[in-house]
């Protein structure tokens, strides 16, 4: 198979959208097992695109359970460079109202650290630069995608990370807020991170489902809540994917695609063997090694 440059990683009304075609199932086996679920690829807007469904076919899977390493190796093993995540978020701010979509330029991860956050352990040390977590690149493309179709983007935003699955309480809520952060969710973190790990260029297309617990004037959120604003939502955001990977230049350079250069704390000499192998898709390109 060709190489896929591109993936969206979010639900399956993502990947049943009628403008997708010729689609086939790709099964993918990582050193951290395996993925979600099955990667659909299929053609879009004139490109091939692998589509990921985060929680499992049926949302099977728990935010603080997910297989996030695998997720992110596998789509790198198929030659991806950059993902679009879908993420159905709550706001922290009245302006960020249901139905909006936003691409958070900025993380702040509340998860409580018993995900498995990194590719680089024992035997090959690196410490990547995640100050700015969010590609600038895709997020300028994903929100002109969503005025095009016309939908209300915000172009930035401080996104919360908690692990769920359960919903924020109404102090945390508005302790988030007094933090300065925008949008909630459960997901982003560790999936940003080690996208940049992979030297793969991500951005978050978040949609607004609700307004999260801290809103006096609004029913404390509840699963019903956002399942139903979801589909609501689920229009506008099929109609920007299709806008946005249109516009999106496959070859484009990112800092992402080289954030390893500056990260590798172990010496060459140094590295276990074992571990370069089984990182090797990772690895190739800062290494001078071939892929596969």
């Amino acid at each position: 198979m060709d190489a896929i440059k591109t993936a969206v990683i979010g639900g399956s009304g993502l990947y049943n959208m009628d403008q997708i075609s010729n689609v086939e199932t790709v099964a993918v086996d990582t050193p951290f097992g395996k993925p979600s679920g099955a990667i659909r690829v299929g053609s879009l807007s004139g490109k091939r695109v692998a589509f990921l469904p985060r929680h499992g076919d049926g949302h099977i899977l728990a935010p603080s359970t997910l297989p996030y390493r695998a997720n992110i190796f596998a789509l790198k093993t198929l030659g991806v460079r950059f993902i679009i995540a879908v993420n159905a978020v709550g706001s922290l701010r009245e302006e960020y109202a249901p139905g909006h979509i936003i691409t958070p330029d900025q993380i702040v991860d509340y998860t409580i650290h018993t995900r498995a956050r990194s590719f680089f352990e024992d035997g090959v040390v690196a410490h990547v630069s995640v100050a700015d977590p969010m590609s600038e690149y895709l997020r300028s493309l994903i929100a002109d995608a969503v005025e095009a179709v016309g939908g209300d983007a915000h172009r930035r935003g401080t996104f919360l990370i908690e692990d769920g699955p359960r919903f924020a309480t109404r102090a945390e809520s508005h302790l988030f807020r007094a933090w300065g952060c925008d949008l909630i969710g459960m997901t982003a973190a560790p999936e940003a991170f080690l996208a940049r790990e992979a030297e793969i260029d991500y951005a978050s297309l978040a949609h607004v489902t609700d307004y999260d617990s801290w809103h006096a004037e609004e029913e404390a959120v509840t699963s019903d809540m956002v399942i139903q604003t979801l589909v609501k939502n689920i229009e506008t955001v099929q109609k920007s994917l299709v806008e946005a990977i249109a516009q999106l230049d496959e070859d484009m350079q990112t800092p992402a695609h080289t954030a390893l250069d500056t990260a590798l704390a172990t010496s060459r000499d140094a590295m276990d063997p074992t571990v370069i192998a089984r990182l090797r898709p990772i690895l190739a390109r800062a290494l001078g090694l071939k892929a596969n």
